[in-house]
């Protein structure tokens, strides 16, 4: 197994407020609710061990875009939704943060009591993985975070998160059982931090001399010991930015839910009578259900969904969220009985702007869509964690018209 890529999280400081928690907690049980129906419980955690995915998925879910706490709040709302729904759904998280990780074993153990899944051999491998990452990869990084994710087919995957204090940076680790061949060379799936130089890396299949010989490789090229295909950096700043930003697709999925509904596609009339702000919101939630990886590249697009608990790229419209939740809640819940309208819906949105993207170019005028999210967010219950969203000042630079088209 190859490593992914990597990339930057900044560490950050804070708390997520009980309104956006309890909304987290609903959405995300929604969306692997949907995956799992659509797809298959592997599939569930096939997405979870794919950090690209995993970070639009915190985006979407209102957390800070870009910050380490997307990792702990993500899955601190979804352990705490998903896991009374376990029987039904077929899907145990495990673990936690700081002290709630040193539980994992324990949890694996009652996981396979209701399963018939080996738990004893589940808690070793969250020993293993745990131990590999503080250990044989001696990168500056202490783990902080441990959580194990399983399904009662056997399927699994790990995510777990290390800080260092001295450059402010956090790295998040992720495994995957699927094409897992050993613990101790070349195991993980990804690893989600920024390249500091030499380490020391006991995993590296360059390095299996090293582990029969029980010598260290802290001399090691980090070329050859960290195989980095694809780098997504998570930058420091707080606002969101063009660059951040595949335009053609955000401009795409604009277009088609604010200037040219698709009304007239036999299928989207089930979700008649949503504005276009909520159309935005629900496109992007379908984008993260049905969209492939290479979807996933650009985890920014994705708070245009519902914003971000600190302001940015503007306040959660807490309204909208409360529609999206609904709106796929009802279709989870029609599917379960055999209608499957609204589900077909929610995903024809996500192909609709995907298919306008062929044609659409998008204008420079960024930074006057994110003004009139902001200018409008009162409207929507916008909230952060300074408080309500206000009306504009009457001299306001709103320019009143959405900027990329």
């Amino acid at each position: 197994m190859k490593r992914s890529g990597s990339a930057d999280l900044p560490l950050h400081n804070g708390h997520v407020p009980l309104w956006l928690s309890e909304r987290m907690s609903k959405l995300g049980l929604a969306i692997v609710e949907t995956i799992a129906m659509e797809f298959s419980t592997e599939e569930v955690v096939t997405k979870l061990a794919d950090p690209f995915w995993f970070q639009s998925f915190g985006a979407v879910m209102g957390m800070d875009w870009h910050s380490s706490g997307i990792t702990t709040s993500v899955l601190g709302a979804l352990k705490k939704s998903v896991n009374p729904h376990s029987k039904e759904l077929g899907i145990y998280i495990c673990g936690g943060k700081g002290k709630h990780s040193m539980k994992t074993p324990n949890e694996l153990l009652f996981v396979g009591e209701k399963t018939g899944l080996n738990g004893a051999q589940l808690a070793d491998f969250s020993k293993l993985t745990a131990k590999v990452d503080n250990t044989a990869i001696q990168d500056g990084f202490q783990l902080y975070q441990h959580n194990f994710i399983v399904t009662d087919k056997g399927d699994w995957c790990v995510i777990q998160q290390g800080m260092n204090n001295s450059n402010g940076m956090a790295r998040r680790y992720h495994w995957h059982s699927k094409d897992l061949q050993s613990f101790i060379n070349e195991p993980h799936t990804f690893i989600y931090g920024k390249n500091q130089g030499e380490i020391l890396n006991l995993t590296a299949n360059s390095a299996s001399s090293a582990r029969e010989k029980s010598l260290q490789i802290a001399n090691e090229n980090p070329d050859k010991v960290l195989k980095e295909v694809n780098h997504l950096v998570m930058p420091n700043h707080h606002d969101v930015r063009m660059k951040d930003i595949n335009m053609k697709r955000l401009g795409a999925m604009l277009w088609v839910t604010h200037e040219n509904r698709p009304q007239n596609f036999e299928s989207l009339l089930m979700l008649k009578g949503m504005g276009p702000r909520a159309l935005q919101s629900l496109a992007l939630v379908s984008e993260v259900i049905y969209g492939t990886p290479t979807r996933f590249e650009d985890p920014a697009r994705f708070s245009f969904a519902h914003g971000g608990k600190d302001g940015h790229p503007f306040p959660v419209p807490v309204k909208v969220f409360d529609e999206t939740i609904n709106t796929l809640q009802m279709a989870i819940n029609r599917a379960k009985i055999g209608n499957s309208d609204k589900i077909h819906a929610i995903k024809k949105l996500s192909e609709i702007s995907m298919d306008a993207e062929k044609s659409f170019t998008p204008n420079e005028n960024f930074d006057a869509l994110i003004q009139k999210e902001r200018d409008e967010s009162y409207k929507y219950g916008g909230r952060t964690v300074f408080g309500k969203a206000q009306p504009p000042k009457k001299d306001s630079p709103s320019s009143g018209q959405l900027s990329l088209f």
